[in-house]
């Protein structure tokens, strides 16, 4: 039998993922317990000035960047599996302002901050 990690995506959505083949249950599987509190601070002192304190991309940094900071919201975000978050938030984005965290973060910090930012694209402001 497998076994399916807790996630923070809706039941109905993440059944529609798999079955219309966009994600497979082990896209979500973590590799350590997350911490929301945890993830909530790394975010509020890395992420907030560039993404905003709700993820929609409008923090108070984001008008004065060339390439606008993704907005946790929009479809095209929220469908991104966890590998491609992780990815992003490790490697950073080539040509924009999101740069890498590897190596100022730990896999923990990562994953937490993964974590957060679920909740956060599922939240009004």
């Amino acid at each position: 039998m497998r076994h399916i990690a807790k996630t923070s995506i809706p039941v109905g959505l993440f059944l529609l993922l798999i079955l219309g083949g966009i994600a497979t249950p082990s896209s979500y599987a973590q590799e350590y317990p997350f911490d929301l509190e945890r993830g909530k601070a790394v975010y509020t002192r890395l992420c907030l000035s560039c993404h905003g304190s709700h993820g929609y991309g409008d923090g108070p940094e984001a008008g004065s960047l060339v390439v606008a900071p993704a907005n946790f919201h929009r479809v095209r975000s929220f469908l991104k599996s966890d590998e491609e978050l992780l990815r992003t938030i490790e490697h950073g984005v080539v040509f924009s302002p999101m740069h890498s965290w590897r190596g100022q973060l730990s896999d923990e910090e990562i994953q937490d901050v993964l974590a957060y930012v679920r909740i956060l694209s599922q939240q009004g402001s």
